[in-house]
């Protein structure tokens, strides 16, 4: 089987999408099957990896780090070249139109919702606007023009299970069990956090910071490491620095060993994050042994067992609350339940699932 995997806002800094299609992809070929990637660049290149072809085709920038397909016609060549046998689209905007193709193709498509619409758009859409009506019927038509929809979670799935999308499959993402594991807490009097995650307004790092001011507050010795980069990175830091914040902003940290030994060196991870759909960097964090506290809304509570974790609403009193009660717990009870939980989630299970999506009866 030829897949072709197609991917809009595909970069270094994309975090979890593109842990999630080169995981994917990597599971692919390890299966025995052909895997080609196509995904916006400055130019048009082509390149042979380890893990099948990698295609860029012409996309603007949007943001620092991102670029978007606006004018997919060149995907559509690069489909014709590449004769899929199905093709997996981790988008809902311009690459969705793969779908129209392979109908007239007679190839599968499969759509990765990897975030729900009504969600992630509300923090940018005045609250007058009604958005749930146009992102149902941008659902219906997508549940409609692929042949299915896979999502991570029971809450990614809702938005899809509210238009009644019939050919809808759950196939959670995994972790990297190897690379992510625990290495014991930094000796020391402090009580360590961190928080792993783009630092935008969706997402919430606003409080995590000031949960670490409340526990301050609260005469609790404690430390804060933030890593990941975004919008807010200035905000953050000049908030810490005004308010004398025991914080070390690591931004943007490519190589995942050292991501790992960061969340393993924690003694709580916090993932505010109210619209997440699913929650790698917690799934992380739990695989090195640190539980965390996640919001009570979203998909990241889905993700923790008793032990493992606690869910806190997205404010700085709950979150702090949440981590002193964890501290509460013995260490090792606590890192061990993380690890068990994370041990439920091998990326091999989700190459599993998605390939049974891939060749099964739709």
């Amino acid at each position: 089987m030829r897949v072709v995997q197609l991917a809009n806002l595909y970069s270094p800094v994309s975090g979890g999408l593109r842990t999630a299609v080169d995981m994917l992809g990597s599971g692919y070929v390890a299966a025995g099957h052909e895997r080609a990637l196509v995904v916006p660049g400055r130019t048009y290149t082509r390149r042979e990896t380890e893990a099948g072809l990698v295609v860029t085709v012409p996309g603007p920038s949007v943001a620092p780090g991102y670029r978007l397909v606006l004018d997919p016609r060149p995907v559509l060549r690069v489909l014709g070249t590449l004769r899929p046998d199905v093709i997996e689209v981790s988008d809902k905007a311009t690459l969705t139109v793969a779908a129209r193709w392979a109908r007239r193709n007679d190839v599968r498509t499969v759509l990765f919702s990897h975030e729900r619409l009504d969600t992630i758009l509300r923090a940018r859409i005045p609250a007058w606007f009604p958005l749930e009506t146009l992102t149902d019927r941008w659902n219906r038509h997508l549940a409609t023009a692929f042949d299915a929809v896979v999502v991570t979670s029971a809450y990614a799935a809702a938005e899809f299970a509210r238009v009644g999308a019939s050919r809808l499959h759950r196939v959670p993402l995994g972790v990297d069990l190897e690379t992510f594991r625990p290495a014991g807490a930094t000796p020391g009097g402090s009580l360590r956090l961190v928080h792993l995650g783009r630092l935008s307004k969706e997402k919430r790092p606003d409080v995590s910071l000031r949960a670490l001011a409340e526990l301050r507050r609260r005469g609790v010795h404690v430390h804060l490491d933030v890593v990941g980069s975004g919008p807010m990175y200035a905000a953050l830091r000049e908030y810490a620095t005004r308010r004398g914040l025991p914080v070390t902003f690591h931004g943007q940290v490519r190589g995942r060993a050292d991501v790992a030994r960061l969340l393993a060196q924690a003694d709580v991870s916090l993932a505010p994050c109210p619209v997440e759909s699913f929650g790698l960097a917690v799934l992380e964090s739990l695989a090195c042994g640190t539980p965390v506290v996640a919001a009570d809304r979203g998909a990241a509570h889905e993700l923790l067992a008793p032990g493992a974790g606690v869910t806190a609403a997205s404010t700085p009193a709950a979150f702090a609350d949440a981590v002193l009660e964890l501290a509460r717990l013995p260490s090792d009870q606590r890192r061990k339940a993380a690890r068990a939980r994370a041990e439920s989630y091998p990326w091999s299970a989700t190459v599993t699932g998605m390939l049974d999506v891939l060749t099964g009866p739709w």
